[in-house]
Parts: C-alpha cells; sequence; structure tokens
C-alpha cells in the first residue's frame, strides 16, 4: 500500500525558515515524480515545486524562486522542501504528492494519484 507521511509545518514569524518532509513507504521511490502543493483558504490548490520523474529536473513557481529548495533522498524515500525567507502569504496547507515516471507537468496537481495527508504552514508578519 502506498502511502505518504508529510511533516514540518508549523507556526513561524516572516523571514523564518521550515523544512517539510515527506516520507514514502509501499513503492519503488527511484523514478516518481516528487511535488510540493499549497492550498491557502478560498484559493486552489497551487504546484510550488517539483522533481522530474524523468530527469529529475527541478520546477518552482515564480513566487517561491530562490527562496524555497526541493530535494529528495533516495535510500530515506523521503522528500524535502526547504523554505526560507517565508512570506505571509506563504502561509498555507502544504501537501506532498508522488506519481510514477511523471516528467513534464510534474507541477500539475491532477497529475498526481499519490498524496500525503497535508501540513499546515503559517507565517507571522
Amino acid at each position: 500500500e502506498v502511502q505518504l507521511q508529510a511533516s514540518g509545518g508549523g507556526l513561524v514569524q516572516a523571514g523564518g525558515s521550515l523544512r517539510l518532509s515527506c516520507a514514502a513507504s509501499g513503492f519503488t521511490f527511484d523514478d516518481y515524480a516528487k511535488g510540493w502543493f499549497r492550498q491557502a483558504p478560498g484559493r486552489e490548490r497551487e504546484g510550488v515545486s517539483c522533481i522530474s520523474g524523468s530527469d529529475s529536473s527541478t520546477y518552482y513557481v515564480d513566487s517561491v524562486k530562490g527562496r524555497f529548495t526541493i530535494s529528495s533522498d533516495n535510500a530515506k524515500n523521503t522528500a524535502y522542501l526547504q523554505m526560507n525567507s517565508l512570506k505571509p502569504e506563504d502561509t498555507a496547507v502544504y501537501y506532498c504528492a508522488f506519481e510514477h515516471q511523471l516528467g513534464s507537468g510534474c507541477s500539475e496537481p491532477e497529475l498526481y494519484h499519490y498524496w500525503g495527508q497535508g501540513t499546515q504552514v503559517t507565517v507571522s508578519s
């Protein structure tokens, strides 16, 4: 059974940092796209960052470029999102998602089958 467990959210002041983790189990991790998405109240789910399952290229939405870094540790079956210089507008529920051999389009939430439960990130001003 495929399971994703997201963790690392919390309350932080503007300018602070958090690292989100997404631990996966039940499948071979290597050729899966790993995505991080977020959803703020009243807004659609947004692709924040992802690693392609075909060539391991990375994507970042413009609003987080230079501040967030996505990574994965295949030995630990865990994906990470390091978030620095956090802003109040980063406040949202963050979700991780994996999809087998997903290449281009890894930022599109509708292309993912496997989702973690979400972790709340709140950035105070």
